[in-house]
């Protein structure tokens, strides 16, 4: 107040109602700039308190959120192990389907006559025959200029066993495969000319030979005079004894069987793994209940 007071002593009197206006506008000013500050300030107040709960807004969410993604992600992983696990399941059935469809295609391709027990069992038709034969390569036969066939699909393991025991000395070969039923017929009659009901011992009537599905065989080797009987007593039976199993043959009718005589020189191919588990079992063919001999059709040709 002195300071106006003061001022206003400097003024003539004639120049007081401008230097008056003067001061007045000067506090006007002031006030404005005070009153402006104030309200800056207090705005400014306001933008921290603002900002401050957003930030505790912003971290709150943000927390919420890491937790809710943390939930979502063992919600997902928990998800994609039930997917992983159903993959599993589907890929095992699909599979599984897989190999029963296979496993009835090779069943519907394979001849089930070809493990049946024919001698004096089950009884094949008059019109059976295999699908296909094969000639046996003459080398391998006993009299070259008499052909002889087998099933085809039984050709390849039955050259492989005489490649085998050629190639271990030993001399073996073919001399009766596969007959039909009415070869089979001509021969039945002919032995019972010559032997009567005896032969009944060791021929099988027509539709009762193994020989008629074209899987069996009767070897011979030399040293026995072109006939079958001394069989027994050679190196080539003792081999066969030894070895056939390991390309699917077995011998058909051993000694003390039920159906004919004992007949070395007769075998018939039922697939390597029945074969090797009849070998190793010490069982007989014709031992074995047919619906599990029935179970190792699939794998006949393996």
């Amino acid at each position: 107040m002195k300071r106006l007071l003061a001022f206003f002593k400097h003024i003539p009197r004639g120049d007081w109602g401008i230097a008056a206006l003067t001061v007045l506008l000067a506090s006007g000013i002031g006030y404005v700039e005070w009153s402006s500050q104030q309200k800056i300030d207090a705005l400014q107040k306001e933008l921290d308190f603002t900002s401050r709960i957003l930030e505790e807004a912003i971290s709150e969410t943000h927390a919420s959120l890491a937790e809710e993604l943390n939930k979502e992600r063992g919600n997902l992983s928990a998800v994609q192990n039930e997917l992983g696990n159903f993959r599993n399941v589907v890929v095992q059935e699909v599979g599984s389907l897989s190999s029963s469809v296979t496993t009835l295609e090779k069943l519907s391709e394979t001849d089930p006559e070809l493990l049946k027990k024919y001698s004096k069992v089950y009884f094949l038709s008059e019109h059976y025959a295999p699908p296909k034969l094969a000639a046996i390569d003459p080398n391998f036969l006993y009299y070259e200029t008499r052909p002889e066939s087998v099933h085809i699909d039984v050709w390849p393991h039955l050259r492989d066993l005489l490649n085998a025991a050629n190639l271990a000395g030993v001399k073996l070969y073919v001399v009766s495969a596969y007959r039909s039923f009415d070869e089979q017929a001509s021969l039945k009659n002919a032995y019972t000319v010559t032997y009567g009901s005896g032969s009944n011992t060791f021929s099988a009537d027509q539709g009762y030979s193994e020989h008629q599905l074209g899987s069996t065989v009767d070897f011979i080797t030399t040293g026995i005079g072109g006939k079958l009987e001394g069989f027994e007593g050679t190196f080539a039976y003792q081999w066969l004894l030894s070895n056939a199993h390991r390309y699917g043959f077995v011998l058909s009718y051993p000694k003390g069987n039920a159906y004919y005589v004992f007949e070395p020189w007769h075998w018939r191919y039922v697939g390597v793994e029945l074969a090797t588990k009849l070998k190793n079992d010490l069982k007989n063919f014709y031992d074995v209940d047919q619906r599990e001999i029935d179970e190792y059709l699939i794998k006949l040709f393996e």
